[in-house]
């Protein structure tokens, strides 16, 4: 087969397959998938929040985005371990760029994420967002919830729980205003990875960070299902919820916290969990070292894309040769 021109963000010819567009060039969309605001067909979609105004220590994650569009590129060319299927023979995956808002105007920035993800979740499409600090969360729960209805069950992966008692808006309160507002039901959600002491009265159940790092994945993703239930959930992945050995790139590290590996072990433990969106935040590449942190991001996303997957069929199985 000859290859075809490369740019595989513009230059494919349907929302399925694989392209083995070389990691060092071409159009950065995430996991190479086709670039485009039309969601017809389309099963998931993946956008990014480039704000970091609700930062409280470290700023640089309005650069989160690019960085994970970039560094996805490195593992885009096939399925990732230990699954023996490539999810995009099974799920219509687009990216469908970033949020467009005005710069410092959070009110802005909340009305428009939550209108656009909205139009996702009208259309049946899985919302996967890339942040961005972590208070984008609020507004893509607001639009979740809108479209399942409130007391979502949130599973959330992070060093500490956001839910901080203020009326200020920032990352580390808007799980507080989420639960004010009846998004969220604290009964049925979980924090893990836990290592500070703020929030630790906010009625979620926890597993704290040293046991996050020490319990078997198993029983961490037994107990993440128990507290779920058969609820409506969405799952929020602070990228800090890692050691910073293995994600320094990012606003508030907190050491003590599980390897790569051990978050990707616990990922494979919520299968059955009737997940509605995800997002992963708070990636600030310009504290990084390596793209590690970037590249720590785009695997826990491809992770969850592969979940999404297994369970469908083969839709197509077609591939671009690397050369």
């Amino acid at each position: 087969m000859t290859r075809p021109p490369g740019d595989f963000a513009f230059n494919a010819d349907s929302l399925y397959g694989t392209s083995d567009d070389r990691t060092y060039a071409g159009a950065l969309s995430f996991m190479r998938r086709c670039y485009t605001k039309s969601l017809v067909g389309a099963d998931v979609v993946v956008s990014g929040i480039p704000y970091d105004i609700g930062t409280t220590n470290r700023a640089g994650t309005r650069f989160g985005p690019r960085a994970i569009r970039q560094a996805s590129s490195h593992i885009a060319w096939g399925p990732q371990w230990p699954f023996d299927f490539d999810p995009f023979h099974r799920l219509a995956v687009i990216d469908w760029g970033d949020h467009d808002f005005d710069i410092g105007c959070t009110e802005g920035m909340m009305a428009s994420v939550e209108a656009s993800t909205a139009t996702f979740l009208e259309a049946g499409c899985f919302p996967m967002t890339m942040g961005g600090d972590h208070l984008v969360t609020y507004p893509l729960l607001k639009a979740v919830a809108k479209q399942h209805g409130k007391g979502l069950s949130l599973v959330h992966f992070d060093a500490h729980t956001d839910t901080s008692k203020s009326d200020k808006l920032n990352h580390g309160t808007m799980f507080w205003h989420a639960m004010r507002d009846g998004l969220i039901d604290p009964g049925r959600s979980i924090h893990t990875g836990i290592r500070m002491a703020v929030g630790w009265d906010d009625g979620f159940d926890k597993i704290g960070g040293w046991d996050a790092a020490r319990l078997p994945a198993k029983e961490i993703g037994q107990r993440i299902r128990d507290v779920v239930g058969k609820n409506k959930a969405y799952l929020t992945f602070d990228i800090d919820f890692l050691d910073p050995a293995y994600a320094p790139g990012t606003g508030t590290p907190v050491v003590g916290g599980p390897t790569t590996m051990q978050a990707l072990d616990i990922l494979m433990e919520l299968r059955g969990i009737n997940f509605v969106g995800m997002d992963l935040v708070e990636v600030a590449p310009e504290h990084d070292n390596g793209e590690i942190t970037s590249l720590a991001g785009a695997s826990m996303m491809y992770h969850v894309l592969h979940l999404l997957a297994e369970n469908r069929p083969v839709v197509s199985a077609s591939r671009t040769p690397f050369c």
